[in-house]
């Protein structure tokens, strides 16, 4: 049955920043999906562990402060002695600075880049040296962004990173597809998270946004469910390199 190759039962899916919003439902959506889940956060991911036990599935709570990329080897051998392996990956842990770009300072630069871009490249290379180390293939999900495709305003080091993030996504693609690893990225529109609180609170921006949107909506955490499973499961095993936009229809304005 071809529902079947959308199952993610028995794997083991690490997934950064997952204690709220997207990185949360993406981590509940895969839980549903069958697999347990290795979340990787700063702070107590209390609700997602619940909602991830409530499917049935074991939740690992990790905590690291992935602006240093010293932490990577140790939570991957964590994560391996606890599930007995790592299946996949979800980049999702970022941070955002905002500040015109004549006035944006090295550290706002510094600190979105080591987090967006940084350390979703080391914690890849870390996972994909697992993958070729058990001989069994995995998936790496990058989470990306609007600002993948589009320059933005006033979050230069923010662009950067996510024009990054779908860089290196094709570029590893290109490497590990070898190796049977399939790396993509999801790129997220306009959601209704903590990144986007100021943007929804500024009622003139708020509607300028909906108004190009053709759903006429803001993005919700449930909106990653079914391509964070599509990608994370057999169903995407000839899928290699691409950015998944998932955005009501934004890019298409």
């Amino acid at each position: 049955m071809v529902l079947d190759q959308f199952s993610v039962a028995g794997k083991v899916a690490v997934v950064t920043g997952c204690n709220t919003g997207l990185g949360q439902g993406m981590a509940c959506a895969l839980a549903q999906a069958g697999a347990d889940v290795v979340g990787v956060n700063m702070s107590a991911p209390t609700d997602t562990a619940a909602r991830v036990e409530a499917a049935g599935r074991r939740f690992l709570d990790l905590r690291a402060d992935l602006s240093d990329i010293a932490c990577i080897e140790g939570l991957l051998r964590e994560a391996v002695a606890w599930g007995g392996h790592v299946d996949v990956l979800v980049n999702n842990a970022g941070i955002i600075r905002r500040d015109d770009a004549l006035s944006f300072s090295e550290k706002d630069w510094d600190d979105v880049m080591n987090v967006n871009l940084k350390t979703v490249f080391f914690f890849s290379q870390a996972v994909a040296r697992q993958y070729i180390a058990q001989g069994s293939g995995g998936k790496i999900i990058n989470v990306a962004s609007m600002l993948s495709f589009q320059g933005g305003v006033r979050v230069p080091s923010y662009t950067a990173a996510k024009s990054g993030v779908m860089g290196v996504t094709r570029l590893l693609a290109n490497e590990w597809a070898q190796h049977r690893i399939n790396v993509n990225a999801i790129a997220p529109g306009y959601m209704a998270t903590n990144n986007t609180e100021p943007l929804r609170k500024d009622s003139e921006r708020s509607t300028a946004i909906l108004e190009r949107i053709p759903a006429g909506r803001w993005g919700v955490p449930e909106d990653l469910a079914g391509p964070v499973v599509f990608l994370a499961s057999a169903a995407s095993d000839y899928v290699n390199g691409y950015t998944v936009a998932v955005d009501g229809g934004w890019l298409a304005r």
